[in-house]
C-alpha cells in the first residue's frame, strides 16, 4: 500500500526537485506561513502594501534570485518559480512585487545595461535598498505595446522624455523606473530616477484587486535623461517583450500557489461544515469539484516544472511561456471562484482566503498579457499567421 498522497501535490513533484530546489521551496514556504499569511488579510482590507516585507524577502535572497553575481543568489529557473509559487500562496501582491523587482527591472538592467548600471543598481536592488518599477503599459496601449506614445528625443548628450505609463506596480515607492519609449533610433529603455525634474507618480486608489500591492501611473514632462541612464543593449520591442517573458514565466508558477491555498481552505472547511447530517466533504458533488481543482493544479504543476527545466537548458520559447501563463491563470481563477462558491456565505468573508485570491487573480490573468493575447500567441505558432 502506498502512503497517502499530498492533496496539493498528487504527482509528487517534490520528488522531482533537487535538494537545493526543495530547500528553496521549504524556506520560502515557512516564511510565508509565519510572516506573510498572518498579515495579508489586514493588508488587503487596508489597501496597503506591507513594506517591511521588502527587507525580509531581500534577506532571504528572493530579489533577482536568478542573476549571477551582483549580490544576487544565482538560483536556477525552477527555484525562482518555486519562490513565486510560495509567495503567491500568501498573496499575489507580494509575488507581484518580487516579480517586478526581479524580472522586469533587475533582468533588463542585467541583460541590456552597461557594467556601470549593473554595479550601481543590481546590488542595491538585491538588498532591497533600491526599489524599481517597469514602465511599458500606457492608457491607450494595453495589449499593443507597439502603440506606445511615450517618446524620447536626443538633446546634446541627454535625452528628453515625454509621455505617461499606467497600471505600474511599485510606481509610487520606486527609486528608479525602467521606462520604454520610442526614439528615432528604435524603442529604448531608460532608467528614470525618482528625483529627476518632470517625473511624477500617482497612486491608483479604489482597487478591488491586488489591494496589498502598490499600483500607480508614471508621468514624464520633459524629463532630462543622461546617456548614462539609457540601456545600451537593445533598441527594439525585443527589450520589453523579453522582460515580459521572464515575468510571465514566474506568474505561471505563482498562480499555482494561490490555487493551492484555495483548495486547502476548501478541504478544511468541508470537513467541518455539517449539512443534512454529514460533512460537506462526504458528498459526491463536493468531491467532484475538489477533484477538478486537484486535476487543474496537477496539470499546472507539470506544465511549469517542464517549462522551468526547458528554461534552465536555455531552450525556452515565448510561446511555451504563453501556454503556461494562459492555462495556469485560467485554472487558478476557476479554482478560486469555485472555492468561494463552495464556502457559501462564508466565501465572501476575508476571514477565508478564496475571495482575496479570486479578486487578485482577476488582475493576474490580465496583466503581462491577457488570456486572449496568449491564446493568439499560441495560435500564431500553430498557423504561422499573425491574427492580432
Amino acid at each position: 500500500m502506498s502512503s497517502k498522497l499530498d492533496p496539493i501535490d498528487l504527482y509528487d513533484l517534490r520528488s522531482e526537485l533537487s535538494e537545493d530546489e526543495v530547500m528553496v521551496k521549504d524556506t520560502v514556504g515557512r516564511y510565508v506561513d509565519d510572516k506573510v499569511i498572518p498579515l495579508m488579510r489586514e493588508a488587503f482590507e487596508r489597501h496597503a502594501f506591507p513594506r517591511h516585507l521588502i527587507g525580509e524577502v531581500a534577506e532571504l535572497g528572493l530579489l533577482g534570485s536568478s542573476i549571477e553575481g551582483y549580490d544576487c543568489a544565482g538560483l536556477n529557473s525552477v527555484s525562482y518559480g518555486l519562490i513565486c509559487q510560495e509567495l503567491e500562496r500568501g498573496d499575489s501582491g507580494l509575488r507581484s512585487f518580487v516579480s517586478v523587482q526581479s524580472s522586469l527591472v533587475m533582468y533588463p538592467i542585467h541583460a541590456y545595461g552597461s557594467e556601470e548600471q549593473k554595479q550601481r543598481w543590481l546590488p542595491a536592488m538585491a538588498r532591497g535598498e533600491a526599489i524599481g518599477c517597469f514602465g511599458l503599459t500606457e492608457p491607450q496601449g494595453g495589449s499593443d505595446p507597439g502603440n506606445m506614445k511615450t517618446h524620447a528625443k536626443r538633446d546634446g548628450d541627454d535625452w528628453i522624455l515625454n509621455g505617461s505609463k499606467m497600471w505600474i506596480t511599485n510606481a509610487t515607492i520606486a527609486d528608479a523606473a525602467v521606462v520604454w519609449a520610442k526614439t528615432d533610433e528604435g524603442i529604448k529603455g531608460f532608467i528614470v530616477e525618482k528625483d529627476m525634474p518632470g517625473f511624477e507618480t500617482q497612486e491608483i486608489e479604489n482597487k478591488f484587486s491586488l489591494r496589498a500591492s502598490v499600483t500607480g501611473a508614471l508621468f514624464f514632462n520633459n524629463v532630462r535623461i543622461p546617456e548614462a541612464n539609457v540601456l545600451p543593449g537593445v533598441s527594439s520591442l525585443k527589450g520589453p517583450l523579453s522582460c515580459l517573458t521572464q515575468a510571465r514565466y514566474g506568474i505561471s508558477w505563482g498562480v499555482i500557489g494561490a490555487a493551492q491555498a484555495c483548495l486547502n481552505e476548501v478541504l478544511e472547511y468541508t470537513q467541518d461544515r455539517i449539512l443534512f447530517g454529514r460533512p460537506l466533504a462526504n458528498t459526491q458533488t463536493i468531491q467532484l469539484r475538489m477533484a477538478e481543482m486537484a486535476r487543474q493544479i496537477t496539470t499546472a504543476q507539470l506544465l511549469s516544472l517542464r517549462l522551468g527545466r526547458i528554461k534552465d537548458r536555455g531552450q525556452l520559447s515565448p510561446t511555451q511561456v504563453s501556454l503556461a501563463k494562459w492555462n495556469n491563470c485560467r485554472a487558478a481563477l476557476d479554482i478560486a471562484r469555485d472555492a468561494r462558491d463552495i464556502l457559501g456565505g462564508a466565501g465572501i468573508s476575508a476571514e477565508y482566503v478564496p475571495i482575496r485570491h479570486m479578486l487578485n487573480l482577476e488582475s493576474v490573468i490580465t496583466y503581462e498579457g491577457t488570456e486572449t493575447v496568449h491564446q493568439l500567441i499560441v495560435g500564431k505558432e500553430l498557423t504561422g499567421v499573425n491574427a492580432f
